[in-house]
């Protein structure tokens, strides 16, 4: 197995990346509104932010798909987050 995944629009990223990307493209208060966690909402930033978020495996599923729906959505319907948590 090669280990390559060409059709993953994640590859390649950090989790940082992805949240720095999100934060310019929307901002933190959209940002909050779209993904309801309180690391984006109470003095946010992306420090605290990738802390949560690489505990709480939810949060982040919810970040990524939001990345793969804003900057890849050809591919959004195979990477839907599963929507377990609110």
């Amino acid at each position: 197995m090669s280990g390559e995944q060409p059709k993953n629009p994640l590859h390649g990223l950090t989790l940082e990346a992805i949240v720095v990307k999100l934060v310019e493209h929307f901002g933190w208060d959209e940002l909050a509104e779209l993904i309801n966690i309180n690391c984006f909402k109470n003095d946010p930033s992306v420090k605290s932010s990738l802390a949560f978020l690489r505990k709480t495996p939810w949060a982040r599923e919810k970040v990524e798909g939001l990345y793969v729906a804003t900057f890849a959505p050809s591919i959004w319907p195979l990477n839907a987050p599963r929507d377990s948590h609110k």
